[in-house]
């Protein structure tokens, strides 16, 4: 059994087949589907697919590319659905920082505002966060630390395998674990793996992106958790089973009572 805890459902990708993929995961065993917030203009089709079925779930939140869409997103009305289990994904990314070093220091000014006023608003609701962080690992964890998110804990959505936020699983954040564990080129990721604590170790696709070895090239899905977990029972020397049991466990506890 698998939670996948962070899946773009409400991508146009996903549209043309959508009841196949969902029977393809639940048929290997994948239960419940978190669908992050990342652009305001998703979240109404995130809603529809969580009010059709019933163990799809949703997280109000906007990703730090797409922020000119906070200010007129009602934080309010979505994280009181019933279906609203976390706030996110938001975070810091500074991949694509370009121009003077005037203009890279205002994007990441904003970008912290913006984080800031999500962990804030997750405090209010009492909901985890999924965070985002991309080349940005200290100023993240320091803003995380400063703002005591840890009351309200949360995942590090596709851990990026950098040994400075391993502390933060001793302020209740989770690690979300994908596709990119099973590329040849995760050695890092392969390494840092037996470090986390299992008690706080998540599944997830970031689907349609990150596809597992071997469908890389293609779109990713739900039923392509099973190969991470395949990956981790492996690097981890603990049976299939049980990374799926924990998994779940873990996904529950910081998520509340999903469907498993």
């Amino acid at each position: 059994m698998i939670i996948d805890t962070h899946i773009h459902l409400d991508d146009e990708r996903y549209r043309e087949d959508f009841e196949e993929m969902i029977q393809r995961a639940l048929s290997v065993g994948v239960k419940s589907f978190i669908i992050p917030g990342a652009h305001p203009s998703t979240l109404s089709r995130a809603v529809e697919l969580c009010e059709q079925y019933e163990n799809i779930y949703f997280a109000v939140g906007v990703h730090p590319y797409d922020l000119e869409g906070l200010e007129g997103l009602d934080f309010e009305y979505y994280a009181s659905h019933p279906k609203c289990v976390a706030i996110g994904e938001c975070g810091m990314d500074y991949y694509r920082l370009e121009g003077s070093d005037e203009e890279k220091s205002a994007e990441k000014k904003r970008q912290e505002d913006a984080f800031r006023f999500q962990i804030r608003f997750a405090k209010k609701v009492k909901k985890p966060l999924i965070v985002h962080i991309r080349d940005a690992s200290h100023d993240s964890k320091m803003i995380l630390l400063s703002e005591c998110a840890g009351e309200v804990g949360g995942v590090l959505h596709c851990y990026n395998a950098d040994d400075e936020l391993l502390s933060l699983a001793d302020e209740n954040f989770y690690f979300g674990i994908g596709g990119v564990v099973t590329f040849s080129n995760a050695k890092k990721l392969v390494n840092i793996l037996p470090r986390i604590p299992t008690n706080k170790l998540l599944i997830e696709t970031d689907g349609p992106y990150l596809t597992p070895h071997p469908h890389r090239g293609s779109r990713n899905e739900p039923s392509y958790t099973v190969l991470v977990a395949q990956k981790m029972s492996d690097i981890l020397n603990i049976p299939l089973e049980e990374i799926e049991s924990l998994t779940t466990n873990n996904a529950v506890r910081l998520f509340g009572n999903l469907i498993t």
